[in-house]
């Protein structure tokens, strides 16, 4: 099993509730799993959800911003991922209720890919050993 930063932990252990969540290095920082599916991004311990049209509106409001990083070609880049506000640390129930939210969009994106593409379809064939 990989060791994770206690930053990781506490997230993971914090989303317990959202059943069977794992995370795994990537990019310098950490991506967070449902269901074979990324929802969340961790940079620098700052946790991000993904977000769509549906969900963006509650970031926004909370005045947060998106994951940006810049390229090898030096031009900022713009992933679908928002960071989480502080106050949700504080409130366990509606920091889980903003992480459902973005496993829905991650369904929906995975949703929304050609059928060959889809990692919840792999997802589930693998659990199911097929």
């Amino acid at each position: 099993m990989a060791s994770h930063s206690e930053y990781t932990n506490f997230l993971l252990e914090l989303l317990h509730p959202l059943g069977p969540v794992t995370a795994r290095r990537m990019f310098g920082g950490a991506g967070l799993f449902a269901d074979g599916l990324m929802f969340a991004l961790i940079a620098d311990d700052v946790v991000y959800f993904k977000v769509d049209d549906q969900n963006r509106p509650a970031f926004e409001a909370e005045g947060m911003n998106p994951f940006t990083y810049e390229s090898k070609a030096g031009k900022r880049g713009v992933m679908a991922y928002w960071q989480v506000p502080e106050r949700l640390f504080d409130e366990p129930d509606e920091f889980v209720a903003w992480a459902r939210d973005a496993v829905s969009v991650a369904l929906r994106a995975d949703a929304a890919k050609p059928p060959s593409q889809r990692k919840m379809k792999a997802a589930t064939k693998k659990a199911a050993g097929i």
